[in-house]
């Protein structure tokens, strides 16, 4: 299962679903090796759309990865659960008011889309995008006030669906251990992102674009640090994942990021129920 790079399997795909943060950069710095492995499958004449859970506009990130250091041109697109939570905004499905549970730097989320941030007492749903403040907060400091919100039955948007995700050395809370405490809570929650089956048709679609006809799901390849969210997802969707132990899961797969153990790792599939075509510590070529 383990794999020295995306060499051994590249000739099998025509077209990448790359996860960002944990895959590409860790919130400070892009991985090593990482812009050359998309370099050298869309040298090949491979296709590489970013598939992420941001709960923001995929227009935001190009100028965010450039700083990290991933240049434009080894991506193709970027699709982001930002944008799939926007146009469900925009449909006024669950009305016009929402309280926004996240930090200020996500409020472009609402841009155009006739939303309008509210206070607690006058809101038809709840958006979160993560904590308020992600650096110190996590699911319980908001289980009081979940508690409410359940009680009144509003519904929960979540833009995120990961649980955590690295910022550099540290784990941080995402917004979906937040919607999974409303769940616990009874509240009802929908989920736009990874493993969730719309984000997938929403990425053919791109895809398809992107290669100028349709592309097979046997030639897609989806690699991703999470198994609950990027593997379970391509497992779901019936497109081959390629799983990157160094990311969220590292303790779990190895006695160091760099060092996964094949055992461990395939100790981690199974509890979470997925599969994969291959596991490597980074994504390199």
């Amino acid at each position: 299962m383990l794999i020295s790079g995306l060499s051994a399997l590249a000739s099998r795909y025509d077209a990448l679903l790359c996860d960002v943060w944990g895959v590409l950069h860790n919130g400070r710095e892009a991985y090593p090796g990482v812009a050359d492995a998309l370099g050298n499958f869309r040298a090949k004449g491979g296709h590489v759309l970013l598939l992420s859970n941001a709960p923001r506009p995929s227009t935001a990130l190009p100028e965010m990865f450039r700083r990290l250091g991933i240049p434009s041109d080894v991506y193709d697109g970027i699709l982001t659960s930002g944008d799939a939570t926007r146009t469900y905004l925009a449909s006024r499905a669950l009305g016009e008011a929402c309280y926004y549970i996240g930090p200020d730097r996500d409020l472009n989320l609402f841009d155009g889309t006739g939303v309008t941030c509210v206070d607690e007492a006058d809101a038809e749903f709840i958006l979160a995008t993560g904590p308020f403040d992600d650096e110190v907060e996590g699911p319980e400091d908001y289980r009081e006030q979940f508690g409410k919100f359940a009680a009144r039955k509003l519904p929960f948007v979540c833009a995120n669906p990961d649980i955590v995700v690295e910022r550099g050395t540290k784990h941080i809370y995402c917004a979906g251990a937040l919607a999974a405490l409303y769940e616990e809570l009874g509240g009802e929650v929908v989920y736009f992102g990874k493993p969730h089956r719309p984000i997938y048709e929403v990425a053919r679609g791109r895809l398809a674009e992107i290669a100028g006809a349709p592309v097979a799901d046997a030639r897609i390849l989806a690699i991703g640090d999470g198994p609950m969210t990027d593997i379970m997802g391509a497992n779901d969707a019936g497109i081959d994942a390629l799983f990157i132990t160094g990311g969220i899961a590292a303790a779990d797969c190895g006695p160091a990021p760099e060092k996964p153990e094949g055992p461990r790792v395939a100790a981690v599939l199974a509890r979470a129920g997925v599969a994969a075509v291959g596991a490597m510590p980074r994504l390199v070529w």
